[in-house]
């Protein structure tokens, strides 16, 4: 019966190919916008650590001005940023399975053979477990240890890009890269790897390009190399050499730690307010104790990484959605209404009425395919055209959700139980009409 009723749907679509197309391109625009919206939208959301989520932190303290908060609109949340001198004091701490202090910096690197033009490269300050704590991959050679970090050593790990641009591509671990008149020996070069949004710094956006070389925190100091990425200050300070700022109540720096057990995370908990204690006994944290530890999932909520408006956005997506779906059911009313003589003749020679309803809800079927592939196209279409308008942003926010072939089926699927949806009524009115009163004009 299945190949009948689709034989019946075609020669209808012959009859009426203007209606038809306009209720497939509805379907396909409320498709296309929703699967638009909807991609961004799940890539904005998704959460890179994956399984490590829920034993990798970031701790907040709360050192900033005791007359205004941090965010006027979110008065109990403390900074997501710490001072130097803070920054260090919790990387101290034996507790942590894993720990990293950060941030971003750069500069103009130069190699002394000449053998690259001098550019800049954004240099991510960190230490040793920043690599095995984000998963990091390597192409060639590996990270630095805790030893590089404590002398520090002059070691540099760079990106794959940064390798293919600086030395070709080819194995360069050994090889050294200038930057401000010292020389950093290539210890390790990168995998593919782009974790989006980029979660563990999202102080300049969470869909920003990551950095093409990593350098042993304490060299930050070292070479005065300052922040390339948010600085806030709050109190008044004489600061006139960058050990004074080292010592400012100015945040820009970020730690992150690696707690396992339950249990470490209650310790590293009652070390954060047992610190801030200790510092209120000697005049800092003038503000009342308010600290916060973050796994990822919670991070993100707190960076704002997916926004309101990306919600609204996604809330008018399928309400977009629903009103071409209300349109299409409005014209496949019309449709069928139409063809109801034709239906009266199919009942006077013995169709049942689940007959007339399953012949009609087949045709919804087809269209909502119809819709659903080209929706699909149009989504696609749609998101190169971001792609290449809005740049990199939305390059990186799709391609953190590839649309495969999967994808494209799941599309169509939707489509297909949307356009059903939409036929039920108009197939059941059809179905309920009396043959009598058409037969007459047939």
């Amino acid at each position: 019966m299945f190949a009948y009723y689709l034989q019946l749907a075609l020669a209808s679509f012959k009859r009426n190919p203007g209606l038809t197309a306009l209720m497939v391109l509805a379907i396909a625009l409320g498709i296309s916008v929703c699967m638009i919206t909807l991609t961004t939208y799940r890539a904005a959301a998704a959460n890179p650590a994956g399984d490590r989520s829920s034993i990798l932190f970031s701790p907040s303290i709360d050192s900033w001005d005791p007359e205004r908060a941090y965010e006027e609109d979110k008065k109990t949340l403390a900074p997501t940023m710490l001072t130097y001198r803070d920054a260090h004091a919790l990387y101290a701490s034996k507790i942590p399975d894993r720990k990293l202090i950060m941030y971003k910096s750069g500069g103009i690197y130069t190699r002394a053979d000449k053998g690259m033009d001098p550019h800049y490269i954004g240099t991510r300050m960190t230490t040793a477990d920043f690599f095995a704590m984000f998963e990091v991959p390597f192409l060639y050679g590996g990270p630095w240890n805790a030893k590089a970090d404590a002398g520090p050593e002059p070691v540099i790990v760079l990106s794959k890009a940064e390798n293919e641009k600086a030395f070709g591509g080819v194995n360069s671990v050994g090889k050294t890269l200038t930057w401000e008149k010292r020389e950093f020996r290539v210890i390790g070069v990168l995998d593919d790897w782009e974790p989006m949004p980029k979660y563990f710094d999202v102080s300049n956006g969470a869909f920003q390009k990551l950095e093409d070389a990593y350098v042993p925190f304490e060299w930050g100091a070292i070479m005065e190399q300052g922040s390339h990425g948010n600085t806030n200050c709050w109190k008044t300070e004489v600061i006139d050499n960058f050990k004074g700022f080292l010592n400012s109540e100015c945040i820009w720096t970020a730690t992150w730690v690696e707690l396992r057990t339950a249990e470490k995370q209650r310790a590293y908990r009652e070390f954060l307010d047992n610190y801030v204690v200790e510092q209120k006994k000697r005049g800092r944290f003038p503000r009342p104790l308010n600290n916060y530890l973050y796994d990822v999932d919670g991070w993100l909520e707190r960076s704002e990484v997916v926004q309101n408006d990306n919600r609204a956005m996604l809330a008018l997506a399928f309400a977009f959605l629903a009103v071409c779906l209300v349109n299409t059911v409005g014209l496949l009313l019309a449709k069928f209404l139409n063809a109801a003589p034709a239906a009266g003749v199919r009942r006077a020679l013995g169709a049942s009425r689940r007959d007339i309803f399953w012949q009609h809800l087949t045709e919804s079927g087809v269209i909502a395919l119809a819709g659903g592939f080209a929706g699909g196209l149009l989504g696609v279409i749609g998101i190169w055209a971001l792609r290449a308008w809005y740049g990199r942003f939305v390059d990186e926010a799709t391609r953190a959700l590839p649309f495969d072939e999967a994808s494209f089926v799941i599309v169509v699927a939707i489509a297909v139980g949307a356009g059903l949806v939409a036929g039920l009524y108009p197939a059941w009115r059809i179905g309920r009409a009396a043959p009598a009163s058409y037969l007459k004009a047939q």
